[in-house]
């Protein structure tokens, strides 16, 4: 188990290099293009492959306990060492972030965006998935760092050269915010390692806090957050995020939103709430108060995109949607209860399944329409794509109703729990002011529902005033690569056991500093 966990990480690594290098005789296909598109769906498979057969090698039994570990002395000058080890917690990110990489890969061979060389967008792809993979894997705070920056120049360069219009400019954006915020992170890593003695994950975990005074743990909790409220995004520092979406390709989209968004919320949950808890009390009713702001802001930001006449870019809408989304997962955070923190790792996967989809929906819609602007696909006849393209108009309907909770699908009981976490908070924390913070989300889930029917209604459901003009259905690479996050989405809805059981043990040993 730890040799494949350690495959699991660096096993992407070797495929980027692989990937650049000339692809040998006999295995060049029609063109070496062709080639190394192959190769990056090969390596994600088998990495997807190694991520399962961890996942039904593991101890469902005791998802508390640190499994296949692996650690060794790296910086012996500095105690950095190289661990590793998944639980309950990380075990169902890992799977995530293989999955929709190699779903990604397998669009991508298909439907390869315009730019630069192909050997180039395979391998930061992949260098992309092992930076993510490592992140949720590694139990060593440098090491987590590392990761956490591995993952920033391939998703910038994804979004310069092979993005849409104004790249450039979204691109570095996305890097400065998310640079900046990982300097400030970096100097609380350092004081909490510096001042317990230990960069181990696991050990400070045990300590949950005991080793740090309480103006340590506040300076941490203060330092840290800011870098992963960056990558989370917590409004307001989220205004990188709509232009980095509007800007990405398709596969650049999913993966951003599906994987990269969940670093952010994970470091919360993995090194403040069990490392500092006595700084994360301080700072939780502040948390609250962003999240709810974020929650109902991005959903104010979506109805003003949707209205007629705004011309309003679908896939900036679905980007402020993950603002809100988002602010679920920082209440339930916030709340430093079993059940919210269960609640935002729920909400955690949910999003990455549905607006994944509704990602590769709109990347769908665009290239079909030429155009993701909301006005010109719902002009005088409306894209009508219920009559034009059933299936894709269809699928849409599905990730928009998911999005907006329904019951039944994934998106419902991430929220539900992170509302339930704010309705009782941890002891010493106001429950007035929580309650409150619950009333103002739980009216963001009324505006969330409101701007994604105004989408469906204006995007599939158009009167035919003359002959409609007939479009591609979706093809069957896109019903290979889409079914499975929509099939994800209904099981872990109507059987969400399955996400909670590992969690929820997990969860309480570590509110519980360590102890199971």
């Amino acid at each position: 188990m730890q040799f494949l966990l350690a495959f699991v990480v660096v096993g992407p690594l070797i495929g980027a290099v692989a990937a650049l290098l000339p692809a040998p005789p006999g295995l060049k296909g029609r063109s070496p293009d062709q080639a190394v598109l192959r190769h990056g769906v090969t390596v994600a498979g088998v990495v997807l492959l190694a991520t399962l057969v961890l996942a039904a090698g593991f101890d469902h039994d005791h998802p508390s306990k640190m499994q296949a570990t692996s650690d060794i002395s790296w910086i012996p000058a500095l105690d950095v060492r190289i661990h590793l080890g998944i639980d309950g917690i990380s075990l169902p990110l890992l799977v995530l972030t293989a999955l929709l990489t190699f779903l990604c890969a397998l669009y991508s061979y298909f439907k390869l965006p315009e730019g630069p060389s192909p050997k180039a967008f395979v391998a930061l792809i992949l260098v992309l998935e092992s930076g993510t993979l490592a992140t949720f894997a590694v139990l060593d705070l440098i090491l987590f760092f590392l990761a956490f920056e591995m993952v920033l120049i391939p998703m910038y360069f994804l979004i310069a050269r092979w993005g849409g219009a104004q790249r450039q400019a979204a691109a570095w954006k996305f890097i400065l915010y998310t640079l900046l915020g990982s300097v400030v992170m970096l100097l609380g890593l350092l004081l909490i390692g510096l001042k317990s003695g230990t960069f181990d994950m696991v050990a400070l975990a045990t300590d949950n806090g005991r080793g740090l005074t309480s103006s340590v743990q506040v300076t941490a909790v203060l330092a840290i957050g800011i870098g992963l409220a960056v990558k989370t995004p917590m409004w307001p520092l989220h205004s990188w995020l709509p232009d980095a979406h509007t800007a990405a390709p398709t596969v650049g989209s999913v993966l951003l939103a599906g994987v990269l968004l969940k670093m952010g919320t994970y470091g919360f949950v993995r090194i403040l709430l069990p490392v500092a808890p006595d700084g994360m009390h301080t700072f939780a009713p502040y948390l609250a108060a962003f999240a709810v702001a974020g929650i109902v802001y991005g959903s104010l930001a979506c109805l003003a995109l949707a209205r007629p006449g705004a011309k309003g870019d679908l896939k900036r809408l679905i980007a402020y949607s993950s603002v809100g989304h988002m602010g679920f997962v920082l209440l339930g955070i916030a709340s430093m209860t079993p059940t919210g923190v269960n609640g935002a790792l729920f909400a955690n996967i949910a999003h990455g399944l549905i607006t994944g989809l509704l990602f590769f929906l709109v990347g769908a819609v665009k290239d079909r329409y030429g155009t993701a602007d909301l006005d010109t696909l719902a002009g005088a006849t409306g894209a009508a794509l219920y009559g034009r393209a059933p299936r894709l108009g269809g699928l849409l309907a599905f990730a928009a109703v998911a999005s907006l909770g329904l019951p039944g699908l994934a998106g419902f009981w991430g929220e539900m729990l992170a509302l339930f976490g704010a309705f009782d908070p941890a002891a010493g924390l106001s429950r007035p002011a929580f309650l409150t913070f619950m009333s103002i989300a739980a009216f963001g889930t009324l505006l969330t529902a409101a701007y994604l029917l105004i989408v469906v209604r204006r995007v599939c459901m158009g009167a035919h005033r003359d002959e409609p003009r007939q479009i591609a259905d979706v093809q069957s690479y896109e019903f290979a690569a889409w079914t499975p996050l929509a099939a994800l989405t209904v099981l872990a809805g109507l059987w969400p056991a399955v996400l909670l059981g590992l969690t929820d043990p997990a969860v309480q040993k570590l509110l519980a500093g360590g102890k199971s």
